[in-house]
């Protein structure tokens, strides 16, 4: 329906008013959406089997419309750029592969001019002049080099020093720079494991080549939960990219699921609460005491330290050591396991001698305080909260937002989107969905979509605080 609707408005911009529409009228009228942006054709093929790819062909050679025949590209400048030969020249890197026996390979098309080989472009995005030694058109796993390409053509380039897919080229001193295409954002993650230390050096650099090779995927290091993420569009873009990994790159890796960055706080307060470290081996021992106030601050409010030492009951040059060990003590964890964050720590007091007092002293002696600081001072665990924005048909709000209460989402309203379709935005508890990409696509038949972003932390009920604690056992 959406189809015919695209068509007609087309025909109907053509001047072309008919009930019904032969073969004809119906390829001017998809070749007329589509300049319009209206409509975007899906094909469906098996390239294994070799199904669909002749359909495909004919319907770009007999209805897409070609390049001469789209409107003007516009430049982030504001210049219109037509696909003439004539004009100056401008290509455009829109893909890059990396192929084992050869390196990098930049796929490019020409928006404007002509582009010759050995031709030396500047890069308007880095500022790094690139020349075009070679200039060759893909075919499938075979290339054809050629002397030259034209506006409309696309073509590749092999070995260009930084470019990037996204990457406009054009000549020194006349700068042109095409928008780069938007990419979505991933919508599903996994924590990806090297099998043995090979695979572990290969890791990294090969990531890096995928990531420069599809800029839909997403490389994260999470230092708090000691993981590297793959972000992708969904399983099927991830099961991929994990085979390139290890053909291309024979780097071999295990998935697992991904862990969520809990953190700990407190709602209470500790006074006067002493850690004190002394130990005895002959000769010089250690010895260190000092006295904290533990206080809670603000969401968000980080980790303060305040100094109140009086009558130099801890020499100046210990009070860092205090505090290095008490930053050392919330990172390592509080009573559940999980960084702490949003904490005022006040050392009130201490005790030092002479000889065996010493920095490491200090420091375990404020580790050990805030240790015990911490369980005295009410402590909760945090979880993150990302904020949900689910867009689905009307006749499929209900459920969406059925399911969001089911996962401890608190639904904060709905907005109208394209097409009568409606936006649900809620605050979801970001372990209730860590799969949602393929949980949605199951309860909407494939006919949701949804964006994710951190919001806040927010306690964690206490019913589920045991369970949080299995895992960080589990992980130990």
């Amino acid at each position: 329906m959406r189809v015919a609707e695209a068509v007609g408005r087309a025909l109907a911009a053509l001047g072309v008013d008919k009930g019904e529409l032969d073969e004809d009228e119906m390829k001017l009228g998809l070749k007329k959406a589509m300049i319009q942006h209206d409509l975007f054709p899906v094909f469906c093929l098996s390239a294994e089997r070799n199904m669909g790819s002749g359909r495909l062909m004919g319907f770009i050679d007999n209805v897409c419309p070609s390049a001469n025949e789209m409107p003007p590209q516009e430049t982030l400048r504001g210049a219109l750029l037509p696909c003439d030969a004539a004009g100056p020249v401008c290509i455009f890197v829109y893909k890059t592969i990396v192929e084992s026996h050869v390196g990098e390979m930049s796929l490019f098309k020409v928006y404007s001019g002509v582009v010759k080989s050995g031709m030396e472009l500047m890069n308007e995005t880095t500022g790094v002049a690139e020349k075009l030694n070679q200039l060759f058109v893909v075919e499938g796993h075979g290339r054809t080099n050629v002397n030259e390409l034209v506006a409309g053509d696309i073509g590749a380039v092999a070995k260009l020093a930084g470019t990037a897919t996204g990457d406009t080229l054009a000549p020194k001193g006349k700068p042109v720079t095409v928008p780069p295409i938007e990419q979505p954002e991933p919508t599903l993650a996994m924590a990806v494991v090297p099998r043995t230390q090979a695979d572990e050096d290969r890791l990294a650099p090969a990531l890096h080549r995928l990531v420069e090779e599809d800029p839909a995927l997403r490389v994260e290091r999470v230092d708090e939960t000691h993981q590297t993420l793959l972000h992708g569009m969904g399983e099927t873009h991830l099961q991929i990219t994990l085979e390139k990994l290890t053909r291309k790159f024979g780097a071999n890796v295990d998935t697992e699921d991904v862990r969520v960055p809990y953190r700990e706080t407190i709602t209470g307060g500790a006074k006067g609460v002493e850690g004190r470290h002394k130990k005895q081996t002959g000769g010089h021992g250690q010895f260190g005491v000092c006295v904290i106030d533990l206080e809670p601050l603000p969401r968000g409010g980080g980790f303060e330290f305040v100094n109140q030492i009086v009558g130099g009951a801890i020499s100046r040059g210990y009070i860092p050591a205090v505090q290095k060990g008490i930053e050392e003590a919330m990172g390592g964890g509080g009573v559940n396991g999980y960084p702490v964050v949003d904490v005022k720590v006040t050392l009130t007091d201490g005790k030092e001698h002479s000889v065996d007092s010493s920095e490491m002293a200090f420091k375990v002696a404020g580790r050990l305080a805030f240790r015990a600081a911490m369980a005295q001072a009410t402590p909760v665990v945090l979880e993150p909260i990302s904020r949900l924005e689910v867009t689905v048909p009307l006749d499929l709000q209900g459920d969406v937002m059925g399911d969001l209460n089911s996962r401890r989402g608190r639904v904060q309203g709905t907005e109208a989107a394209e097409d009568g379709r409606q936006t649900v935005v809620a605050l979801v508890p970001t372990s209730e969905i860590q799969r949602y990409a393929i949980e949605l696509r199951s309860l909407t038949g494939g006919r949701g979509r949804f964006r994710a972003v951190h919001d806040h932390y927010d306690v964690l009920p206490a019913h589920l605080v045991a369970s949080v604690k299995r895992e960080v056992g589990d992980e130990a």
